[in-house]
C-alpha cells in the first residue's frame, strides 16, 4: 500500500490513524517479530515525545545486562537501508546526565518506536523537546525508530533525522527532495549507527531495523502494521487522502 499524503488531513485526524498504526505495530511485533522473552507495549505520550511503542525484555538469567540470543546478527546480515551512518557522541552530550525509567515489572527498556505527529514539528520549542529527549534516549543506550511521514518543513529543512542527527553527532545531513519523508533506527552504543531510508508519498514503507542490542536486531514489518491500521479508516477520510487535489 502506498504511504498517503498526511498533511491533506487535519491534525485530529491524523492523530486517529496515528494511534491505531501504534496498536497494530504493537501487534506485529508481539506476533512473531521480537524473539522470546521481549514484548511491546504500547505507553501513553506523557508529553511531545512518547515514546509510542515501548520494547522491553526481563533480563536473561546470569547475565542481567546483556542478551546475544534473538534477532538478526548485524555482522552476518547488516539492515539494507539508504544511508548508515556512525558518529561518536558529541562531548556534551557525553557529560550529560539522564534519569532512566524502568518499568515497574522489573524489566528494563530496550527500544523505542516513535512516530512522528504534526505537531512535534509545529514550533521550534516543540520540535526541539522532541529532538532533545531523542537523544537522550539514545545516549542512555536505548535503541530508537523513528517514523516521519511529514516532509521537512522551515523549523526542521533536513526532516527529524536531520535534526536529531545534527545533536547527536553534529554532522550534516541532507535530505533528497525527491523523497521527503523519512525512516530512521538508532541503534545505541558509545558509537551511534544511524540506519536511515528515505521515501515519498505513493511509495509502500520498507521494513526497518529495530535494534536489541547494538549487535542484533528485528526487522519491523511497517507497511503490515500501515495497512492493518488504514482498514478501520472511514470513508470520508481515505476520501481526502487519494482523491484528487485539483
Amino acid at each position: 500500500m502506498p504511504m498517503h499524503d498526511w498533511t491533506r488531513v487535519d491534525d485530529g485526524v491524523y492523530h486517529d490513524f496515528h494511534t491505531a498504526w501504534i496498536a497494530e505495530l504493537r501487534k506485529v511485533l508481539n506476533r512473531g517479530t521480537l524473539p522470546k522473552g521481549y514484548y511491546a507495549l504500547a505507553e501513553q505520550q506523557a508529553g511531545p515525545f512518547g515514546p509510542d511503542v515501548l520494547t522491553l525484555r526481563r533480563p536473561p538469567a546470569g547475565d542481567p545486562e546483556r542478551d546475544e540470543s534473538g534477532g538478526i546478527a548485524v555482522a552476518a546480515d547488516p539492515p539494507r537501508v539508504e544511508l548508515t551512518s556512525t558518529s561518536e557522541l558529541k562531548a556534551y552530550v557525553q557529560r550529560r546526565r539522564t534519569l532512566v525509567v524502568r518499568h515497574r515489572s522489573g524489566n528494563r527498556v530496550v527500544a523505542m518506536i516513535e512516530i512522528v505527529s504534526p505537531g512535534n514539528k509545529a514550533t521550534r520549542q516543540q520540535l526541539g523537546r522532541f529532538v532533545r529527549k531523542a537523544v537522550r534516549v539514545v545516549s542512555a543506550g536505548v535503541h530508537l525508530l523513528v517514523i516521519d511521514p511529514f516532509p521537512p518543513g522551515k523549523r526542521a529543512p533536513q526532516g527529524m533525522h536531520g535534526a536529531i542527527w545534527d545533536e547527536l553527532s553534529g554532522e550534516d545531513y541532507r535530505q533528497p527532495a525527491e523523497r521527503p519523508l523519512t525512516l530512521a533506527s538508532y541503534a545505541a552504543g558509545p558509537t551511534n549507527t544511524a540506519y536511515v531510508q528515505t521515501f515519498a508519498v505513493g511509495q509502500p514503507l520498507v521494513a526497518m531495523p529495530l535494534f536489541l542490542t547494538p549487535e542484533r536486531y528485528v526487522k519491523v514489518d511497517l507497511e503490515t502494521a500501515y495497512q492493518g491500521a488504514w482498514e478501520g479508516t472511514p470513508d470520508e477520510v481515505r476520501d481526502q487522502l487519494t482523491g484528487s487535489t485539483a
